[in-house]
Order: structure tokens, then sequence, then C-alpha cells
């Protein structure tokens, strides 16, 4: 196996540097079969719920599909509680920094945002707050938030509800993470900014 010849970051050389990124680019280009496992592990994720996270998660994209999202939204829905077992108290940011460098803002900002807008669903009977995201009424994505939060996520625990498999939704993960990262035509140039 080839290594680079350094063990501090500031010794490194530009043969070190260019190997990293030849394998660096190999490594980004199998993204969507790690997000596609990533959703599998769901199958054994947080139990209590009448179906799995991964159930949830497909019932997400297909209500989403369903009511004419588009890609990104789907893909969005998909994957939006990717974050669970890892991030268990920032989930939603978890899953918008996944998948931030390929959808425009506006879907970044709803995965973000959507474990905030949840709360409104539920957390009166844990005695917490249920309006903290009313802070963002006037955000130009607020209903946005709010349509993905009421009609597809809070929605998605049902087992009687058919969903589509994740075999459907395989090739728009392909689709969606096989993108150039931070392209400025898809996540806009304030995106490609705050990244560099």
């Amino acid at each position: 196996m080839n290594a680079v010849s350094f063990t501090r970051m500031a010794d490194g050389t530009r043969a070190d540097y260019q190997m990293l990124d030849a394998l660096e680019r190999d490594f980004a280009a199998k993204l969507p079969d790690r997000i596609i496992e990533g959703l599998l592990a769901l199958e054994n994720s947080l139990p209590g719920y009448q179906i799995t996270r991964l159930e949830h998660s497909l019932q997400t994209a297909s209500r989403a599909e369903a009511d004419g999202a588009d890609i990104e939204l789907i893909v969005a829905a998909l994957v939006h509680d990717l974050g669970d077992d890892l991030a268990p108290y920032n989930h939603s940011q978890m899953a918008a920094s996944i998948i931030r460098p390929y959808v425009r803002a506006e879907v970044t900002w709803i995965i973000e945002m959507h474990g905030l807008f949840q709360m409104q669903f539920y957390a009166n009977h844990l005695d917490l707050p249920t309006d903290g995201h009313l802070a963002y009424k006037d955000h130009p994505w607020f209903d946005a938030c709010t349509r993905f939060c009421r009609d597809w996520d809070q929605t998605s625990f049902d087992p009687a509800y058919k969903s589509k498999p994740l075999e459907h939704f395989a090739p728009m993960v392909r689709e969606i993470f096989t993108r150039e990262p931070f392209d400025p035509a898809i996540v806009g140039e304030k995106a490609v900014q705050t990244h560099v």
C-alpha cells in the first residue's frame, strides 16, 4: 500500500498530497454506496417506533415523491435522519452536512432545521417548547420546511403505509451524490464561498 512520507501534515510533499488527492477522489466516488449502507443500518437503529428508522426514511421519501417533489427533496427526505445513530441530539445538522455539497441551499436548510420544526408535533409531551420554529417565520424557506415536516416527515411512522423500496431510490441517491461537490450552479455562489 502506498503511504505518505510524513507524520505531520506540514512536512508533506507535493507527491504525498497528489497521491492523497487521487485516493480521496476514488473514495468519494463510492459515496453513494456508503449512503445506501448508512440507510440500511437504520434498519437496526433507535427502537420504540412501530416501524424501523429505515422504513420511516423510505416513507418520507415516498411521500415526497408522491407529492411531486423534485429529486433533491426526495433524496433529502430519504437521508434526513441519517445522523440518528451518530448524532442523536443534532441529527438534522449532520444530515444537512452530508447533503450540503450536492443540493440547493433551500434543501440543505430544510434538512438542517427539520428537527426543530418537528418539535411542534410532540415537544409538549416532554414539557418542551413547541414553537421554536416560529423564530424563523419570516425566513424564505419557512413554508417549505413546514411542508416537509407536516406532510412527509411527521406522518411517516405508519406500518400500514406502502413505501417504495430502497432500490427504487438508489438511482436518485447515485445521481445526487455523484454531482460535482459545491457546484455553484447547484448550491449557489454563497455556499461555495462558505465552503472554501
